[in-house]
């Protein structure tokens, strides 16, 4: 029996025999956990977690944001949930082109404003899947919303940070500004109202009537192109898709398929599969790990965008040929050069996963893209707005440019495991473009060298991005050293990067990991 070291700082593992829940909040896990303890499934408590930290974590998530998730019933078939919003009908190359953007979508511009998609997924969820009422499901988040929550001490820190931003707008300024202190009490009236009315007339209460027509009118007066149809043609706008999945020693991993990046998650992991892992040194397995993600990344940057624009692309990429011709690629020695496109830099998602006592799982995913989203608040609804149109591109003929309708490329992405057909893990790791990296190191350290859960999450993380090497501050400098001596270009960063929940079933015990690195935890009975 290997022995925890109590006094490294670091979390041990959390245990249970029925349900659990692991989010990156703890009173999203608080929420959830009594939905499963009242008998909800974890649909529900998925809902309630996500209802909660969408007003206690609000520059991660909101009701003005997108969603994913991947849903395993017991023993059954894994479905992929797409609720990611679509670009104005109006919206195209030429038109923003002709408002004066020309080759990317500010994040505070009313163009990144893509219609939300969370309520539509959110309400989706729970007409298909739901066994409590919305409005038991949304108390605790309007409780909150309307009453005030403690500010927790990593949602303090982003606030502080993020707060020249959303200095910009005069309405987000009235809100959230001054940023307030760990333990202080903020609260979201009008948030509360909104709940209130989504709860009471489901996705209608959001995407119709009033509350969309003072939304359109605002993103008008911004400049945007939205209309009140882009809005209610969003009503019942999420969609049951088929999830795509790729083999790795022995287990399936199930991604979401584009828009997602999923597909670059699963492309590493074939990649390194190529690989001993388990017998390569660290900075071995980190350079590894750094060329496959240049080589997904430049693949999914120059074809990924909406699904009608790129059909087929998981299939190509994912072919025995392709993975070997990428393999094939890598070079021990040295480091390759930097990719042809760049994403956006973003970081700001939550991530959470359930299991139920019946043996369902979710992995679930919901963001505003950059910290407070577009940094744009609708002085009349409450509601910020996600940014999640600054990944579009403006060069025609793209996959991944901007036109009517389209859903942008998606760094969120939830994580499924299962293995003999059976859901055996729902994982996810947050961090925008660092995700589809961080699913494959971190599924890396637990399948190929056995690492607990919490263990995995705990380790020093890399990123090739940028043309350069972005290592977590506790990353030792011999490996560093070794890694710069092979080209790579090493930029040692001065906080946390991303962070991570998953749940782990096996014969009645349920294992459970959440990252650290964020305010929550994993907690089951």
């Amino acid at each position: 029996m290997t022995r925890f070291d109590f006094l490294s700082g670091r979390r041990a593992p959390s245990y249970g025999a029925r349900a659990m829940i692991a989010t990156s909040h703890p009173l999203a896990s608080a929420a959830g956990l009594a939905v499963l303890a009242e008998g909800g499934n974890a649909v529900d408590a998925a809902i309630a977690a996500s209802t909660v930290q969408a007003v206690a974590d609000p520059l991660m998530t909101g009701i003005g944001g997108d969603c994913f998730a991947l849903y395993a019933p017991a023993g059954g078939a894994v479905r992929a949930l797409n609720g990611s919003g679509r670009a104005p009908a109006a919206a195209s190359v030429a038109a923003l082109q002709a408002a004066g953007l020309t080759d990317h979508i500010p994040q505070t511009s009313p163009h990144a404003v893509t219609v939300p998609g969370a309520i539509s997924a959110w309400c989706r969820l729970h007409a298909d899947l739901g066994s409590l009422p919305l409005s038991r499901l949304f108390r605790d988040a309007i409780g909150y919303a309307r009453d005030g929550y403690p500010v927790t001490p990593r949602v303090a820190q982003d606030w502080a940070d993020a707060a020249a931003l959303i200095g910009g707008d005069p309405h987000a300024a009235a809100v959230f500004l001054p940023a307030p202190a760990a333990g202080a009490r903020h609260a979201q009236p009008l948030l509360a109202d909104r709940l209130e009315e989504i709860a009471a007339q489901g996705a209608a209460g959001f995407y119709q009537g009033d509350t969309a027509a003072q939304m359109v009118a605002h993103l008008a007066s911004l400049g945007g192109l939205h209309t009140e149809r882009d809005f209610a043609e969003a009503t019942e706008g999420a969609e049951w898709v088929a999830p795509i999945s790729a083999s790795y020693r022995g287990f399936e991993v199930h991604e979401c398929p584009p828009n997602g990046q999923g597909v670059a998650a699963l492309l590493i992991l074939k990649i390194l599969e190529g690989f001993d892992m388990a017998a390569l040194s660290p900075a071995d397995r980190i350079h590894v790990e750094a060329e496959a993600t240049k080589l997904a990344y430049h693949h999914r940057d120059a074809l990924l965008g909406d699904p009608d624009h790129c059909p087929g692309l998981a299939e190509a990429l994912l072919s025995d040929p392709a993975i070997a011709a990428l393999r094939g690629r890598i070079d021990m020695a040295r480091a390759q050069p930097p990719v042809l496109w760049d994403e956006p830099e973003h970081k700001d998602t939550i991530y959470l996963c359930v299991v139920d006592a019946e043996g369902n799982a979710i992995s679930f995913i919901n963001s505003i893209f950059h910290g407070f989203g577009s940094g744009r608040l609708d002085p009349a609804t409450g509601v910020l707005f996600h940014s999640r149109g600054a990944s579009f591109w403006l060069i025609p003929g793209h996959p991944n440019a901007i036109g009517p309708r389209k859903r942008p490329m998606h760094t969120i992405i939830p994580g499924m495991v299962t293995q003999g057909g059976r859901a055996v893990m729902p994982f996810g790791v947050m961090g925008g473009q660092y995700q589809a990296t961080g699913h494959a190191a971190f599924l890396s350290a637990v399948i190929d060298r056995g690492l607990s859960l919490q263990a995995a999450m705990d380790e020093p993380r890399s990123f090739a991005t940028e043309g350069v090497l972005q290592v977590e501050p506790t990353m030792p400098q011999d490996i560093c050293d070794d890694l710069a001596a092979r080209g790579h270009v090493i930029k040692r960063l001065a906080g946390p990067m991303g962070g991570a929940q998953a749940i782990r079933m096996s014969d009645g015990l349920l294992e459970g990991g959440s990252d650290s690195r964020k305010d929550g935890m994993a907690i089951g009975f």
